[in-house]
């Protein structure tokens, strides 16, 4: 962590405040830089959505970067339902904790993997069958302030008891917690004047689960295999493909000019403004060693995932991407940010992707 204001952003990014998040975009560095962008290309995307006061830009990304799959494929405009995700997920990553007896990591963290298995194993439901976020407790938006805490309380306490056996039927007393915060996943619903189960809702959406794939990009583990990244919010253990980091840059920007978007993990603690730029210091050069440089020595590290959805130029014609974060209207560009090139060469932890964005050559390795 680089220092006071990193420990705040972190906190602001993965335990969660909005109060953090208001006194953070007040005391953060400011940015007299003042920039205007061509846009070279932009993909169609969903509407930018609000985390607010809950550690889950995993969840919103992701199914942010799904929601623009399904736009690429079929045209139609989803609302998928993030805390669906989220009481699958915190069940799922519960049920992990206590069976490794409380030595994993329970956290309101996670990444775009979470999101695809609990697609894959509960389905998905639009945002209209589920309560509102924190709306059990007087909250329009979602308000993991209490939630948190008192679910971690309960989790600790099945998992860290000297050793003993958990308790029986340990998981109803896990959902309750959830589903008062944040309400019960609905076991059929009507959409569009069709019932669903979440199952079929989400075979309904035209998404091929198996398409989905994770890369990566360090020298600690060999290039051309996979590895799980060490990162404390990827309790799932789900390998991504590592290569240099040059061919992951190339692939990305190939993915964009296909006409493909694609989900990102990677580090918001450094020169990430609240202004919507994310640059390097002009001293700053992005390379392979100093990528594993700041990974090894926790400089760098994996809290945040947005969604990649186009490029562009400044006036001096540096590239940038266009990426869609999760924090509402902030920033000068209404939720969007204008990432630098350089600046996703060295804050980038994985790609999350369509294999069908790739070269056949590269998709016969995978």
């Amino acid at each position: 962590m680089k220092g006071l204001l990193s420990f705040i952003l972190f906190a602001v990014l993965l335990t969660t405040s909005a109060n953090a998040q208001e006194n953070l975009q007040k005391a953060a560095k400011a940015s007299d830089v003042q920039k205007t962008f061509k846009i070279i290309k932009e993909l169609p995307i969903t509407s930018v959505k609000n985390q607010y006061r809950s550690g889950t830009c995993w969840d919103f990304g992701t199914l942010g970067y799904f929601e623009s799959e399904i736009l690429r494929k079929t045209g139609k405009v989803y609302d998928l339902c993030e805390m669906f995700v989220a009481n699958r997920d915190y069940m799922d990553c519960a049920s992990h904790y206590v069976r490794m007896h409380g030595f994993s990591q329970f956290t309101q963290g996670g990444s775009c993997d979470d999101v695809l298995e609990v697609i894959r194993r509960y389905g998905i439901c639009p945002e209209e069958a589920m309560p509102a976020p924190g709306s059990l407790t007087g909250d329009s938006l979602a308000n993991f302030m209490v939630f948190i805490p008192e679910l971690e309380k309960m989790v600790d306490k099945i998992a860290l008891k000297d050793g003993k056996a958990p308790m029986e039927h340990w998981q109803d007393s896990v959902l309750s917690i959830i589903e008062k915060y944040i309400g019960r996943y609905p076991e059929s619903f009507v959409y569009e004047g069709k019932t669903y189960t979440p199952k079929s809702f989400a075979e309904s959406l035209g998404l091929n689960l198996d398409d989905y794939v994770s890369l990566t990009s360090y020298t600690h583990h060999p290039f051309n295999q996979w590895f799980v990244i060490e990162a404390l919010y990827k309790w799932r253990l789900k390998p991504s493909y590592n290569i240099p980091i040059e061919q992951l840059m190339d692939i990305l920007d190939k993915a964009l000019d296909a006409g493909y978007t694609v989900a990102w993990g990677g580090d918001v603690t450094g020169d990430f403004t609240y202004t919507g730029l994310a640059m390097l210091p002009d001293d700053v050069t992005p390379t392979q060693e100093l990528r594993q440089e700041q990974w090894n020595d926790w400089r760098f590290t994996y809290d945040h995932v947005m969604l990649i959805y186009g490029k562009a130029v400044d006036e001096q014609g540096n590239p940038y991407y266009l990426v869609k974060n999760s924090w509402g209207q902030m920033g000068d560009y209404k939720g969007t940010w204008y990432m630098s090139r350089d600046y996703m060469k060295l804050n980038t932890t994985y790609l999350f992707l369509n294999r069908n964005a790739l070269s056949k050559g590269f998709r016969k390795k995978l």
